[in-house]
């Protein structure tokens, strides 16, 4: 028999996806008593149920965020009124402002936010960005001087300032009085601002508690307006930034977050922000009519419903009642975003400026009245989001190849992985660093060589691992860092590399498990292909809008064909899929995006994904957006422990065959013998197997081909039939 090991030749690119599965216990009666309860379907009460929803008054609060009553904003940040009272004495004295922001999207949204809202008050105002490239994130001792000497008598830090004791403390020293508003994690020390605004100061069960920085922003901005009594014509081109900014940030779309960005998607097509709409143009974003309408716009409150107290939070919210009739005749909105549209396509032409061009040019584009420049700067964003796509495309490519021959079979035993190289581009290792936690399932800390002595980075992590507190473990080898539960950014001194690595190893052992090592994924229900349809799309729009915390639904599918398959654009696969229910076969079109390392996918395969409308040449379906792919539970199990007996006979295109699993070194393999004694051999997730009469003389083949697949899937049909009757 062949005595080779498949696994030899085996190379990354044919394995299947790395990853654990997470089904949520299902609980249909409780599903249905609360969908009953409640108006609405089954699965979508089962989906609520696994966000953590049990009753009907918290499925209410979210289905319809309007209803909330929101408490205001001064009783809930401590410091507010004291920011409100430095910015309202600052505009009557007309002393100098001055936002120092911060290169990302939440940074340069905030900025733009607050230069809008505060020139249109009145004030005299100016900001700044810190060089990505030479000085990093957050305001320092330059900026502040800077500052000084312009005669600037107020400081307004946005999306940053939090970790930033020194420069604070030398404003301070200067007599500039300082506002910090931030969203980041909070450092052992706080700096003596006059006042700081950030939600992590504020108790868990605020509604304001996940709000990014341009939350923080806005909150301060519509704030400041309704004091002065000028909130007209402020409200909704604040709210278009928040919208953009909070989605771009991931922030977590539950409490003001939630009903603020619902209203935002409805008002962005109709923007009178003409750098909103030449965003809109130059993405080739299309608004649509999916979802519902009543959450942007007021309704007139119905007679009977109960009279809500009015508060600072109306202004917010740009309302006069807070009331919302949630109803079975809502009707539909024809022209709505949805959060991926920011995330996928308006976000990305933002955060690209940020990363490898001028922020300048997003303030501007934010800001300016006019829709000519704003056309003008929108297409250099585009411009430079497609520099950065290959930029990223590269260095990823590299990283992978520098991971492959230096930490890969060290992964299991450090659980972190600590990537530093010289010549790498820092305004985009953060986009790479979240791939390769995509691609190898740990912590990932990316850096570049600043010159000889300096190392700049960027960090991502996973569920169980939190990036502000291993960097803070690692203080003493770092120089500035900061950052939240999922993501950060550090430097240090070249000289401190191998130390970091090793207290990062040190820190991954403490915090996490071999098992937590695979990318998780959180699968909400079991559905099969013949209940995908527009009716189930359209009844998951009550969950919209869709994002961090309140993640898009994710279904699974178990042991269906792949039945075409090729690979599309940049190593993407798109393919079409099969499922047989009740004698008949049920097929639809999947993407899989970014997966050309798994072309060609086995058959059969349980697969997760997402549903996505597609439009096109005017007509929409529904297709699958595939984010999970594994082998059968039943295969799995074969694969992992033989049945005995775990061979049997089958008969294929009228010849007969032998096959069974077999261990080969510390993996099982599926081989097929025929009368003449040739064995095809072939191991789980793999596309490559042997084929010949011993391993000596076998000759590697691609199972994907038709003639193999089809004779691989008569084999597993046997076992599989073998493995009942045992």
């Amino acid at each position: 028999m062949l005595d080779r090991s498949v696994s030899e030749l085996a190379k990354p690119r044919r394995r299947l996806p790395n990853q654990r599965w997470q089904i949520y216990p299902q609980k249909p009666e409780f599903a249905q008593n609360l969908a009953v309860l409640t108006n609405i379907s089954p699965i979508v009460s089962q989906l609520l149920i696994n966000r953590g929803m049990e009753t009907p008054e918290q499925v209410e609060a979210f289905l319809n965020p309007e209803s909330l009553v929101l408490p205001s904003p001064l009783e809930e940040f401590p410091d507010l009124a004291i920011s409100l009272e430095l910015l309202q004495n600052a505009i009557a004295s007309q002393t100098k402002i001055a936002i120092c922001g911060d290169y990302d999207a939440d940074g340069m949204t905030s900025t733009a936010l607050l230069l809008r809202s505060l020139r249109t008050l009145g004030a005299q105002v100016d900001y700044a960005i810190p060089s990505r490239m030479h000085e990093g994130y957050g305001i320092n001792k330059r900026i502040v001087e800077e500052f000084h000497s312009e005669g600037v008598g107020l400081i307004l830090t946005v999306d940053n300032g939090i970790s930033a004791f020194e420069p604070v403390a030398r404003a301070r020293e200067l007599g500039l009085a300082v506002i910090i508003t931030d969203h980041h994690d909070l450092p052992q020390k706080l700096p003596p601002a006059n006042a700081i605004l950030n939600p992590k100061l504020i108790a868990e069960s605020s509604p304001y508690r996940g709000v990014a920085g341009v939350g923080v922003a806005y909150i301060l901005a519509v704030s400041l307006a309704q004091q002065l009594g000028e909130t007209k014509g402020l409200i909704q081109p604040m709210l278009a930034l928040f919208t953009l900014g909070t989605i771009a940030d991931l922030a977590p779309l539950t409490g003001v977050n939630r009903r603020w960005v619902k209203r935002g998607l409805q008002h962005l097509p109709k923007s009178n922000l003409p750098g909103v709409r030449a965003l809109i143009q130059v993405g080739g974003v299309e608004a649509r009519g999916d979802e519902k309408a009543g959450e942007a716009g007021e309704k007139i409150p119905n007679p009977k419903s109960k009279i809500v107290r009015l508060s600072i939070s109306t202004s917010l919210d740009g309302t006069v009642a807070e009331v919302q009739n949630r109803s079975t005749e809502r009707s539909q909105n024809p022209k709505s975003l949805k959060p991926e549209d920011i995330g996928f396509r308006l976000g990305p032409r933002i955060n690209a400026i940020g990363r490898i061009g001028n922020p300048q040019t997003v303030i501007e584009l934010l800001t300016t009245d006019d829709m000519g420049v704003a056309l003008e700067l929108a297409m250099q964003c585009e411009q430079t989001n497609a520099s950065r796509q290959l930029m990223c495309e590269q260095i990823e490519q590299e990283a992978i190849a520098y991971v492959e021959t230096e930490f890969v079979a060290s992964l299991q035993k450090d659980r972190v992985l600590v990537v530093v190289q010289p010549n790498w581009h820092h305004g985009v290792i953060g986009i790479v660093a979240s791939r390769l936690v995509e691609r190898y399932g740990v912590p990932v800390f990316i850096g570049t060589y600043e010159d000889e002595e300096h190392i700049r980075g960027s960090a991502r992590g996973i569920p169980e691992f939190h990036v502000f507190e291993a960097l803070e473990y690692c203080h003493d080898l770092l120089g500035k860092f900061g950052g939240h539960k999922a993501a950060g950014g550090f430097s240090l001194p070249a000289e401190n590399l191998q130390v970091l690595r090793s207290r990062l190893i040190e820190f991954a052992n403490q915090c996490l498990e071999p098992q937590h090592l695979k990318p998780l994924l959180k699968i909400d229900a079991e559905v099969n292909l013949n209940q995908i349809n527009q009716q189930l799309y359209q009844q998951l729009n009550a969950l919209h809008p869709c994002g961090m915390d309140n993640p898009d639904p994710i279904f699974w599918t178990p042991n269906v064909q792949v039945v075409e398959q090729k690979i599309v654009g940049k190593g993407h696969i798109k393919l079409t899929i099969a499922q047989t229910v009740d004698n008949q076969q049920y097929k639809i079109k999947a993407i899989a995006w970014r997966w050309g390392d798994y072309f060609h996918l086995p058959s059969p395969v349980d697969v997760a994904y997402k549903l996505r409308e597609n439009y096109f040449n005017g007509n929409t379906t529904i297709e699958l957006e595939l984010i999970g792919v594994r082998l059968p539970i039943q295969l799995q199990q074969f694969f992992a422990s033989p049945p005995i007996p775990s061979s049997t006979t089958f008969e294929y295109n009228q010849r007969h065959y032998t096959c069974g699993f077999y261990k080969n070194g510390i993996e099982a393999e599926l081989r097929i013998k025929n009368s003449e004694g040739k064995v095809l051999a072939m191991q789980p997730g793999h596309i490559i197997g042997l084929l010949g009469t011993n391993r000596q003389n076998a000759q590697e083949i691609d199972i994907s081909q038709p003639q193999y697949d089809n004779i691989i899937q008569a084999a597993l049909q046997a076992l599989l039939v073998l493995s009942a009757e045992l």
